[in-house]
């Protein structure tokens, strides 16, 4: 679970929104590393703060449908329109939900950016990382990129080369089979709805 704590920590924060149109995966990557784990020092404690952040500039950054496509698997073509773009939010909003869980954990992390490496078309790159934390063993890390529109967007990411939707489709594949897609979506968004709810406390007064 830590381990996954560390992608959302890392990789899904506003300041990929940052990124310059033109800006190659590894570039985008290394500014990346560099600005959140500063932002991660100066707002950990404004909990409400880092939502909105999120909320507001990380959509440049992912292309979800995809990654909602790929996390639900061989369902995503049962599903219709409205139940896709559901999924997609609530899968948005799950992502933004871990991101914070892991906000107080990693603060002293550190990312060595060790290269890209084409994928299997020319608007496909994967970038390499590590991730090390005091105390504990580096964790390797890659971004897989997809070119949309002239902009780089990620679309999976893989700790220990353990897919991030692979690890969630097996999950969203159980509660399919026992309580459709319309189960899913709405363990999803009590699941998220339950998390508002406790950093709306947890904010500062």
């Amino acid at each position: 679970m830590k381990k996954w704590l560390v992608v959302c920590l890392l990789g899904l924060l506003p300041a990929f929104a940052l990124a310059a149109a033109g800006e190659t995966p590894e570039v985008i990557v290394k500014n990346v590393s560099r600005d959140v784990l500063e932002a991660i020092k100066k707002n950990d404690k404004d909990v409400a703060k880092l939502r909105e952040q999120v909320s507001q500039k990380v959509e440049p950054l992912a292309d979800y449908t995809r990654m909602t496509s790929l996390a639900v698997g061989r369902y995503w073509k049962t599903a219709s329109p409205e139940q896709q773009s559901a999924l997609t939010n609530e899968f948005r909003q799950m992502l933004v939900r871990t991101y914070l869980s892991a906000l107080t954990i990693y603060k002293n992390a550190q990312v060595n950016v060790i290269g890209a490496r084409p994928g299997e078309s020319a608007d496909e790159q994967s970038v390499r990382t590590e991730v090390s934390i005091p105390g504990q063993k580096s964790i390797p890390l890659e971004f897989y990129f997809e070119k949309l529109g002239g902009n780089w967007k990620v679309y999976d990411i893989a700790v220990d080369g353990i897919s991030f939707t692979v690890n969630n489709r097996n999950q969203f594949g159980a509660a399919i089979r026992q309580k459709g897609i319309d189960g899913l979506i709405k363990q999803l968004a009590e699941l998220n709805a339950a998390s508002a709810a406790g950093a709306s406390k947890a904010a500062p007064k």
